[in-house]
């Protein structure tokens, strides 16, 4: 009984039963895995990418209609540019980090791979491009201020004098760098190592001054000193830093006490003023004895050579001393007392001559 159909391993040839005149199947239908024409590639359908190859093709560039690096434009000679872009940043970070200029007052402090190789001064320098050689730029002329406590704030900064009183300092600190290695490398923070030498400098300075002096009179003594103790703390540091000044801008009590300390600060002032009026009187009283002395001795001397003469001179000086002050009675002898109102005419003169200085005065 023939079969309807065709088996997996039928070719498909002719002669079979039931095949209506003997038609031939189409080829590559995918049923029978021993037909050659199943093997065959099917055509790319829809643009997709049905090889490896094809798609390592379209990535470089190559074939179809391009695609990848390969397309972009050419620089000058063919080149990529991408080449010519890298050539270009790898000339400028050359130039960038191996050329530099340094200013008047700087100077520039050079590492190879982080190791101090030397200082260059100012002008134009050159260097092995970074990171095989860096160069730090420090201002060696420029002078740098710290400030410790202050004038206007509230913030208080005590220090302890000698006589164990308390005052509220306020100064400035000014420094420049001297040794640019060593100030780079020495401290880690240099202000702040300035600024810790600066008030450790202050307190034991302050501690050999009294409140008074350190207030007022020793105020220039007191900054040359810690100027001192700075800098030979700094140089032990081995910090490359020089102080320049210290410049003192308040110095007074504590604000608990200011009232008080203002009242006695005034009486002493007042006491002072005293005494030195004291001792101007007396050196005034000295110096009128002194000339006292000296010219009773010299008419000492002229009494031993003419004792009546200088006797008779002596009262005639003391009568004229005394009659100038007072209003004097002229008697003559022979029992005629004329009166003569010396004092009187005296007075009228000189009113009179003070009317003329005033006419003159008033015409002028």
């Amino acid at each position: 009984m023939p079969i309807d159909g065709k088996g997996p391993w039928d070719t498909g040839g002719s002669g079979g039963e039931g095949d209506g005149g003997g038609a031939k199947p189409p080829k590559g239908n995918g049923t029978n895995p021993w037909d050659p024409g199943s093997a065959e590639p099917k055509p790319a359908t829809g643009g997709k990418v049905t090889s490896l190859e094809e798609l390592l093709k379209k990535s470089r560039g190559g074939g179809g209609k391009g695609g990848g690096f390969g397309s972009l434009p050419k620089g000058p000679g063919g080149r990529s540019i991408w080449t010519i872009a890298i050539i270009g940043l790898l000339a400028i970070w050359l130039v960038w980090t191996s050329v530099h200029r340094l200013e008047l007052a700087q100077s520039g402090v050079v590492t190879t791979f982080g190791k101090y190789s030397h200082t260059v001064g100012p002008g134009l320098s050159f260097t092995l491009p970074y990171p095989i050689q860096n160069l730090q730029k420090v201002d060696t002329g420029q002078v740098r201020t710290v400030t410790i406590g202050s004038a206007d704030s509230n913030a208080e900064n005590l220090i302890i004098t000698r006589d164990q009183n308390v005052i509220n300092m306020a100064y400035n600190v000014r420094w420049r760098v001297t040794d640019p290695e060593r100030f780079l490398f020495q401290l880690e923070e240099p202000e702040d190592t300035v600024r810790e030498v600066a008030e450790s400098a202050m307190r034991a300075s302050i501690a050999n001054f009294d409140l008074i002096q350190a207030i007022g009179p020793g105020r220039g003594d007191i900054q040359a000193d810690t100027r001192r103790r700075m800098q030979v703390i700094l140089d032990e540091y081995r910090a490359g830093i020089s102080v320049t000044s210290i410049d003192i801008q308040q110095a007074a009590a504590p604000s608990e006490v200011r009232e008080a300390f203002n009242q006695v600060n005034a009486a002493k002032q007042q006491a002072e003023a005293n005494k030195n009026e004291a001792r101007k009187y007396a050196r005034q009283v000295t110096e009128r004895a002194l000339g006292e002395t000296a010219e009773f001795d010299k008419i000492y001397v002229q009494y031993r050579e003419a004792p009546g003469v200088t006797k008779r001179r002596m009262y005639y000086e003391t009568m004229e001393q005394i009659l100038s002050t007072t209003d004097k009675t002229i008697v003559e002898s022979g029992n005629v007392t004329p009166y003569l109102p010396l004092p009187e005419i005296k007075k009228r003169v000189e009113r009179a001559a003070s009317e003329v200085q005033a006419q003159q005065g008033g015409s002028q």
